[in-house]
């Protein structure tokens, strides 16, 4: 048996690629604990820059606004796109289906400014005719992202719905159960691992966005990306360094949980086929 040679052009590009994506970050964590307050020159090992983090209230703040945002935009985006996924693929007699799967795709294709731009207009409209919102903030952050989100979720959840077999649940119905029933307890718990993915995905885009919020976001309601970019603008301060180290541990530490917990899964679920083998 042939072994591919260590220095081949795939190999090459593989590493290649791996330090173009993780050497900033080495650099960025590396930088965090810089006692100096000029981010490119190191001038001694030194922890304040993440005491000063914990202090600057201001900053803080905008994370907590930001998770906030996150969790109620990704939680309503995927509610509503289990109903969408629903409409898509299980209603093939809905008139306006491709009109309703092109409207709901949409905001893939198209560009943040005009989502934004968009969002913001609306609000406007809507605060002409009926008085709501009174002012932007929070609340029109949430449903910009949960609109935002939509798409993504529904795709997500619609690709793991195509491939469940239906007749798992008819045969729930056929022993008595109703259709709600038999989607709660059949169907949900199938679609769950997309459904937990696809909220993890929509967390990710609200927790990252910066152009749509920038459009609908309105006084003392600034979120992360947008402290983040404004300060990036004046300097950067080793207070952001360590602010980005302190997230890229917390998604390791939840990649590695959920390496572990799969592979746990995993491997019962091996020992359970064995046994039933023998």
């Amino acid at each position: 048996m042939m072994r591919a040679p260590r220095f081949s052009f795939v190999n090459i590009a593989f590493w290649m690629g791996i330090a173009f994506l993780y050497l900033p970050m080495f650099v960025l964590v590396v930088y965090s604990f810089n006692e100096s307050r000029l981010v490119t020159i190191w001038s001694g090992f030194s922890v304040k820059w993440y005491a000063e983090l914990f202090q600057d209230k201001q900053l803080m703040t905008a994370v907590w606004r930001s998770l906030q945002i996150a969790f109620y935009s990704a939680t309503s985006a995927v509610v509503l796109a289990i109903f969408a996924s629903i409409v898509v693929v299980r209603i093939k007699t809905f008139r306006t289906r491709r009109v309703f799967t092109t409207a709901i795709t949409a905001p893939l294709v198209m560009p943040d400014v005009i989502i934004g731009l968009s969002m913001l207009l609306l609000f406007v409209a809507m605060t002409q005719m009926i008085g709501w919102p009174e002012q932007r903030g929070m609340t029109t952050i949430w449903v910009a992202h949960t609109t935002f989100c939509l798409a993504y979720s529904t795709v997500v959840i619609s690709s793991r719905l195509i491939e469940m077999d239906r007749s798992i649940e008819e045969a729930a119905q056929d022993l008595g159960a109703s259709a709600m029933t038999a989607f709660v307890r059949v169907t949900l718990p199938l679609i769950m691992p997309a459904v937990l993915a696809a909220w993890l995905l929509s967390f990710t885009l609200s927790l990252d966005d910066v152009v749509i919020a920038s459009f609908v976001t309105g006084p003392g309601a600034t979120t992360l990306p947008i402290e983040v970019f404004s300060s990036v603008r004046m300097g950067v301060t080793p207070k952001i360094n360590a602010l980005a180290t302190l997230i890229i541990l917390v998604v390791s530490l939840v990649a590695l949980a959920s390496w572990f917990i799969s592979k746990r899964y995993n491997d019962k679920v091996a020992v359970a086929l064995k046994s039933e083998r023998s």
